[in-house]
């Protein structure tokens, strides 16, 4: 049975290349009808926290993914590393200094590693100085813990960052030490930006929890995660979890380095929302709509979710609702100051605006085609265009040059508060 595992250290947030790493660990082993595992690597007591460890798992959680057992906590495992590298030293295969327990590295010899992702990796010992296995502090270093705790855990395959390309050989010097068969190992190409450098905060956020809180919505982040190091064939984009989960398959991982691109995880951000039902939008369009500050207390859901269908086709994060339809929530929206002068100060458009709320008032139905209705005559009438009084009107009651379209929104807003807006024009 294939078994992997995803290792976290609880010293900060979620960063998007190991959300990236747990997701091809579980559509692995979820591929292959294998466990997927988590280990904490928590051996740093000072920077880490409990804080960080909830956020990490509701995070993998919130991206879908889910784990076979208990995670294991290397924190509470430091007289096993103790006891396994005090066996080491007994065979002759290490020494000690002071506290220190390090591992003696037999020089002149390759080591191979027969990588799923690159091929072949060969490294001379000649390259690799002695290893410490245990500090003097008492506490194990990264290396020899991995490998103490993967045999535990009995780990069949280790997929992760390239960045550990320069671990694998100390570690598989450990595996024959202890006698032991070292697992199938996989190096996958770093995450950059743009730019071609190491992702980085001038890229856009580097964790989950930036993009959680910005709206984007866990179907899309790990659709896209995924495909920066898998290409699922048929040139397909947009795929859930148990399709990626179907279709997977380790020797279509790409070992060419991924580019981050925030316009691509927009767009695809942006095709998840149209596809979910308002429904399942609704609750997390309101707390956007808290978070950003507007009091929707004296609002109803019918009110919001109609507003949502609106708009759900215009936006790529669900952040974006409140900047493109703050009119909806207060009088005192935000103003396009150039879009007022080029709409509002032209020659005849605001006595057109005034006309149109005049006839307005006399509808009983405020329905969107009667309102449709009255602008196109007023058009027809004053031999112009129906562009010019929808473009004033609509920068009238909202403050925008752009939005969904003018006569939905206008019934949605009701009649009372569209022809207060178009008649303060005015003013």
């Amino acid at each position: 049975m294939v078994k992997v595992r995803f290792a976290p250290s609880p010293t900060g947030f979620l960063h998007l290349g190991s959300a990236r790493t747990a997701l091809f660990n579980w559509l692995y082993a979820r591929h292959t009808g294998g466990k997927f595992l988590l280990r904490i690597e928590d051996t740093d007591k000072v920077r880490s926290s409990k804080k960080f460890l909830d956020e990490i798992l509701g995070d993998l959680k919130w991206l879908g993914i889910d784990w076979d057992e208990e995670p294991l906590c290397q924190s509470q495992r430091f007289d096993v590393y103790r006891q396994k590298a005090e066996e080491i030293l007994a065979m002759g295969n290490a020494y000690k200094e002071s506290e220190a327990v390090i591992f003696k590295v037999e020089k002149g010899r390759q080591v191979e590693v027969d990588d799923m992702i690159h091929g072949k990796i060969a490294v001379n010992t000649d390259d690799i100085k002695d290893q410490v296995m245990i500090k003097s502090d008492g506490s194990p270093t990264y290396n020899f813990a991995c490998v103490v705790d993967d045999t535990y855990m009995e780990i069949t395959h280790i997929l992760r960052g390239d960045d550990h390309i320069s671990n694998t050989p100390k570690q598989i010097l450990f595996y024959e030490a202890m006698g032991l068969t070292p697992p199938k190992f996989g190096h996958m190409p770093l995450i950059l930006g743009q730019d071609g450098a190491k992702l980085s905060k001038r890229h856009g956020g580097v964790s989950v929890e930036e993009y959680k809180k910005e709206g984007f919505l866990p179907g899309a982040l790990a659709n896209y995660l995924i495909l920066l190091g898998w290409f699922p064939g048929e040139d397909r984009e947009v795929l859930s979890l148990d399709e990626a989960v179907k279709l997977f398959d380790i020797n279509d991982m790409s070992d060419v380095q991924a580019k981050f691109d925030i316009q691509k995880l927009r767009w695809l951000n942006g095709e998840y929302i149209m596809k979910h039902k308002t429904e399942e939008l609704l609750p997390l369009i309101k707390d956007q709509l808290l978070t950003a500050g507007f009091d929707i207390s004296g609002i109803t859901d019918e009110y919001i979710s109609k507003l949502v269908d609106l708009y759900k086709i215009r936006i790529k994060t669900l952040s974006e609702l409140g900047d493109l339809a703050d009119w909806f929530f207060r009088d005192d929206f935000t103003v396009d100051e150039e879009g007022k002068k080029k709409y509002l100060e032209k020659e005849g458009n605001r006595e057109n605006v005034k006309i149109f709320a005049d006839r307005l008032e006399g509808l009983e139905d405020f329905s969107r085609e009667n309102i449709e209705k009255i602008c196109r005559e007023i058009a027809e009438e004053r031999e112009l265009k129906a562009a010019d009084i929808i473009h004033p009107t609509r920068m009238a009651i909202s403050g925008k040059t752009r939005g969904a379209g003018l006569f939905e929104t206008m019934e949605l807003l009701g009649k009372e508060r569209v022809i207060k807006r178009m008649r303060g024009i005015h003013k």
